[in-house]
């Protein structure tokens, strides 16, 4: 797997490289503003060598505020096949509604606390990096709140819900079966009701569980 990675503290840029690199990734580039990070993207481009996955803080200078998203949603619009994974300090509602809005696959929204559990936040590197989604618990539990005031899940049963909930957060239907100890049947049967209720027709791959996350995030 080939990251680049976007953090302005130089700690937490190394801390990360090392947790990647000693797990058998390669990091391309390290930089600490948004400047250079879409310019390391570009020239690996450019030469051919698009990295797998972008690991940006949200804040980044010159002005500590949105920079980090602001690159990461343009790197989305120029390169879609690259997965983006943001990292935030807090819960940010409007800058994840806003990177997560016009994409259906390879994308993540994390809270930096989730990098000291190292194999979790590995896992979701690799996951969005596939293009896969991982979106902390604490960003969909409040995204969640949000469209529950919009109605926009009102058809669904608080563990359809629940069940909805995980998958944003990138887990398999036997994950989710782990963590909420019932069979994988069971959630199945569950996933298949979410697609029903929310208008979702069949489709190939894993498409319509991004979907999911994404109509009441996008409502």
């Amino acid at each position: 797997m080939r990251v680049v990675i976007a953090e302005d503290s130089v700690l937490l840029r190394e801390g990360l490289t090392r947790l990647l690199t000693d797990r058998g990734h390669d990091v391309v580039a390290s930089v600490g503003d948004a400047e250079a990070l879409v310019k390391a993207v570009g020239e690996m481009a450019v030469g051919g060598q698009l990295p797998d996955v972008v690991v940006a803080d949200v804040r980044m200078p010159p002005t500590h505020t949105d920079e980090g998203v602001r690159a990461a949603v343009a790197l989305r619009g120029s390169y879609p096949g690259l997965g983006v994974l943001v990292l935030s300090q807090y819960v940010e509602e409007r800058y994840a509604t806003e990177l997560l809005a016009g994409s259906s696959r390879g994308v993540g929204y994390l809270l930096k606390d989730r990098v000291a559990e190292v194999r979790e936040f590995v896992d979701a590197v690799v996951r969005v990096a596939e293009g896969g989604t991982a979106l902390d618990p604490e960003v969909v539990a409040q995204l969640l709140g949000r469209s529950r005031k919009q109605d926009v899940l009102a058809g669904l049963t608080p563990r359809e819900r629940e069940v909805l909930s995980l998958m944003a957060e990138g887990r398999t239907n036997s994950a989710i079966a782990k963590q909420l100890v019932v069979s994988d049947g069971a959630v199945e049967k569950h996933v298949s009701n979410i697609f029903l209720k929310l208008g979702l027709a069949p489709s190939t791959g894993d498409h319509r569980r991004v979907l999911a996350v994404l109509t009441y995030l996008n409502s």
